[in-house]
């Protein structure tokens, strides 16, 4: 079992997020107990009962696959050979039913042919004077111009009791049937359109029925006391019987009966109208994925529709179902429809060794069968054995050492040989796992009560696709039974992994990526992001490009923000301030000094004010989030908040640090905020990326790990007049850099004003920093004044394009500053070492400030610029 717990603020105590395995489930005692507890109350309810079914069957694992485990990703689009044979009507010179089926095995368990009375079947002559039926629909499909003519159309209702010949009528197996089925044996019947509704989308319009090998013809047999032919062994070898196909396997050599008609074809028989390869749609075993067969047995089920105390099972897991919250919301819609549509649940597994031995004891001589509930029960019944098992695990073979005696006629009665469905495991840990620390029992048998404080649990996740069959609805059904309530309190479902070309993965299609391939070339991190950031209502396109985009968009910028602030500080020698250190608040509760001291953290620029106001305000938001287990939303509000912290703040932060940075204090507060929403921000995304939080809080740190550390207590306030403001100042800046490309003027030529035209219902909502707003739209938009006008559109913006003399040669001035810091590049100078400098004369008076914004130690004047590497 693997589960792990979290304490919420709200409730103060734990919610375990489940996860399961089957080898584990299968080899615990409580496991299996609980679920021989869950299957007694089902049995007292009158719920359990055995069935004779025509099942979906496994060949490889020699078992049926009940309903549930039908899953969609186990259909697979495959070719089979499909075949339209034709079956001679008896007293009926060259006249015969044609009949098409995908499954020609199945042929030689034929026992009638069905077809619908809300069709007309014509008797179509063909080109070499045979005479076939057929719906008159489909005459086109399957002759084309191949036919004489139509001789007459009748409705289905005159064919039905039609008698026929079949292919396989002499083997004994066949002819023993036919002896004692005369009257309903290979007879024509009226399909029932709730079972087998007849279309003529395919086919003939005449249904092939086998009543031992498929649902529908079952149901069919059963409904009209049709006798059967059962033909396959559990490994979908033919049975005895029937002659030369005994013993040979049918679904591995489904050419068998296809060459045997050809064979008999050439001997002037008249068998094969046609044969087809045929694509559909065809379901596998969801454990080996084999091909199934359908096939009929006799197997334990669990009833749906069996009233006790006036309701079904059925109805009372449908309102258990509204009870729990389900993300996304549509998810209860598709259980409900699960559920108002699914069969009774087959739990039963033939021909396997491990697993639930089901405690069902039936009688083989007056049928009477009962459930065992419990260990202790089952000591006081057993007559036999019981001290070959007692220390055992209720497994076998030793299980099926304890003999008990019938309470109805006195026979002694051993377990039947059956092992139970695999979903009764998953299904019963919410009851069988919560369990007392002391004594390691569940608690849900021991102290109910204290059982109670822990249930329903709090989350559950899995895929979409299968488990609304499978997990979900165990777990639901075990819970309803044992509890008539809900086993968890919120489920989020998501949906499927595909390649990024939208089609599932795989090798050959060479767009299947292994994890280990992932993890070494896209990075764990990444792939995390790409799994945490995504709808999990929808299908994820998983690949390269996607994960370098990630990578780019969100990793690349959040590891530059660390990167900047790591090289800087080395560079200027800063050391982490003791309010800076502290400022995630300890929790003794101690007031944030953030927020008593905001003169001594860098409060007075506006900046630092923002984006402390903006991160308390994401911390918020995330944690919400994760509270209601919103994964995306927290995700997304991390994201904007990295691309905010890299394009806005940080990038307008880089004068401010540096060898050419003036002020002091300017510098320390933005290395002490820096410092501060960096720590704290990789706390808070070290759930989602673990690798680059560890890497970025012990180097920012010295701690030992991120993930021993508590989540942040961010006492700041959040200025939600600031938040908007800035949003504001952004999108005028973005409007002011649209024109200037527009204009064809680079950003590097200052330009005398800007006047920024703000519709009525756009407006600064803190007037107090207007100033600052001012500054920051100068400085980003390279402006030496910013002008204001009432407008009644969009964000306007408009230059004084005048270009003067000073203008131009500060523009000049911030050119030769790009290529100085361009050649300092590719001179492989870092940012700490100066270098020796010669500028034009034109610079002269811009010497000084030249110097300290490229770092150089010595300043000349020359015809043209130099920089050179100090030695």
């Amino acid at each position: 079992l693997k589960y792990s717990a979290i304490q919420t603020d709200q409730s103060k105590r734990l919610g375990y997020f489940m996860d399961w395995d089957h080898s584990y489930f299968t080899m615990s005692d409580d496991n299996n107990y609980m679920i021989w507890h869950f299957l007694k109350k089902c049995y007292a309810n009158g719920w359990i009962y055995k069935g004779q079914e025509s099942v979906p069957w496994c060949p490889r694992c020699e078992t049926a696959i009940s309903q549930h485990e039908m899953l969609t990703e186990d259909y697979k689009e495959v070719v089979h050979e499909s075949i339209y044979f034709e079956l001679p009507i008896i007293g009926k010179k060259d006249e015969y039913l044609l009949v098409w089926t995908t499954t020609p095995w199945t042929i030689p368990a034929n026992i009638a042919v069905a077809v619908s009375v809300k069709l007309e079947y014509s008797l179509v002559e063909g080109t070499t004077g045979d005479k076939f039926w057929i719906a008159k629909d489909l005459v086109k499909t399957v002759f084309g111009k191949d036919y004489k003519r139509i001789i007459k159309t009748v409705n289905g209702k005159e064919l039905v009791g039609v008698k026929y010949s079949g292919p396989f009528d002499d083997l004994l197996a066949v002819s023993k049937v036919a002896k004692e089925n005369s009257e309903k044996f290979h007879i024509v019947i009226a399909t029932d359109e709730n079972i087998l509704p007849i279309s003529t989308e395919e086919g003939t319009g005449l249904v092939h029925t086998a009543v031992s090998a498929g649902t529908e013809d079952f149901k069919l047999g059963k409904k009209y006391g049709l006798p059967m032919i059962p033909v396959i062994l559990d490994d979908a070898s033919y049975m005895n019987g029937l002659g030369f196909l005994s013993g040979k396997n049918a679904k591995k050599h489904p050419e068998l009966i296809l060459n045997h008609l050809k064979e008999r074809d050439e001997k002037g028989e008249n068998w094969v109208f046609k044969i087809e390869r045929y694509k559909h749609r065809y379901p596998g075993c969801w454990r080996c994925k084999t091909e199934l067969v359908w096939k009929v047995a006799d197997e334990w089920y669990i009833a749906m529709d069996q009233k006790s105390d006036n309701r079904t099972l059925r109805q009372r897991m449908i309102d258990v179902a509204k009870s729990i919250k389900w993300m996304p919301e549509f998810g209860l819609d598709r259980e409900l429809d699960w559920l108002k549509n699914m069969h009774d649940w087959l739990i039963s597994k033939k021909n396997r060794y491990w697993g639930l031995a089901l405690p069902i004891y039936e009688c083989k001589k007056c049928g009477h069968f009962e459930v065992i509930g419990s260990k202790e029960e089952l000591k006081k019944r057993a007559v036999k054995g019981w001290d070959k098992f007692k220390r055992h695990t209720p497994h076998k073979p030793y299980i099926d050492e304890v003999v008990i005696k019938c309470l109805k006629c006195g026979e002694e009665v051993h377990r039947t040989l059956d092992v139970g469905n695999p979903w009764l495991d998953a299904g019963i840990v919410p009851y069988s796992t919560i369990k007392d620390n002391n004594q390691g029992e569940p608690l849900y048998l021991e102290n109910n009560e204290e059982w109670k404080k822990w249930f329903p649990v709090d989350f559950i996740t899995e895929s979409f696709p299968g488990q609304f069959k499978n997990w979900f609805y165990a777990m639901i059904a075990m819970s309803t039974v044992l509890e008539d309530t809900n086993p968890f309190k919120t489920v989020l479902g998501f949906a499927t992994l595909l390649g990024e070309d939208g089609r599932p993965m795989h090798k050959s299609w060479g767009n299947s990526i292994a994890f280990h391939e992932g993890a070494d070339e896209i990075g764990v991190d990444v792939m995390r992001w790409m799994y945490a950031r995504h709808n999990p209502a929808e299908n994820l396109l998983f690949g390269h490009k996607r994960a370098n985009e990630v990578r780019r968009q969100f990793y690349l910028l959040l590891w530059n923000i660390f990167k900047f602030y790591r090289d800087y500080s080395v560079i200027d020698k800063y050391t982490v301030q003791r309010h800076a250190e502290l400022g995630s608040a300890s929790n003794n509760g101690s007031r944030n000094p953030l927020r008593s001291e905001a003169s001594k953290f860098g409060m007075t620029n506006i900046l630092d004010q923002w984006i402390l106001s903006l991160f308390a305000q994401t911390e918020t938001t995330v944690k919400q989030s994760l509270m209601k287990y919103d994964i995306q939303t927290a995700s997304l509000n991390i994201e904007q908040f990295v691309s905010d912290f890299s394009t806005w703040y940080i990038r307008r932060s880089r004068d401010r640090v540096g060898p050419s940075a003036e002020d002091k204090d300017s510098k320390n507060n933005f290395y002490e905020v820096t410092y501060f929403v960096l720590k704290n921000f990789s706390i808070i995304l070290s759930p989602f990326m673990p690798f680059i939080t560890e890497e970025i809080y012990t180097t920012l740190t010295n701690k030992e790990s991120v993930h021993l550390t508590s989540w942040p207590k961010i006492e700041l306030e959040i200025d939600q007049k600031l938040i908007a403001d800035m949003l504001l100042v952004r999108e005028v800046a973005e409007s002011g850099h649209r024109v200037r490309k527009e204009l064809k003027i680079k950003v590097r030529q200052p330009l005398a004003s800007i006047t920024i035209t703000l519709p009525k219902e756009k407006h600064f909502i803190d007037k107090k920093n207007q100033r600052e707003y001012d500054i920051l739209l100068q400085d980003e938009l390279n402006v030496k004044e910013v002008k204001y006008k009432v407008g009644k559109k969009d964000i306007e913006v408009e230059y004084d394009t005048k270009i003067t003399a000073e203008l131009q040669l500060e523009g000049d001035v911030r050119d030769l500053l790009r290529s100085i810091q361009q050649k300092r590049k590719e001179l492989g100078v870092q940012i700490s070492e100066s270098v020796k400098l010669v500028i034009p004369k034109k610079f002269e008076k811009f010497g000084e400030m030249i110097k300290r914004q490229v770092n150089a130690n010595s300043i000349g004047i020359g015809e043209e610029m130099k920089v050179e590497k100090n030695i």
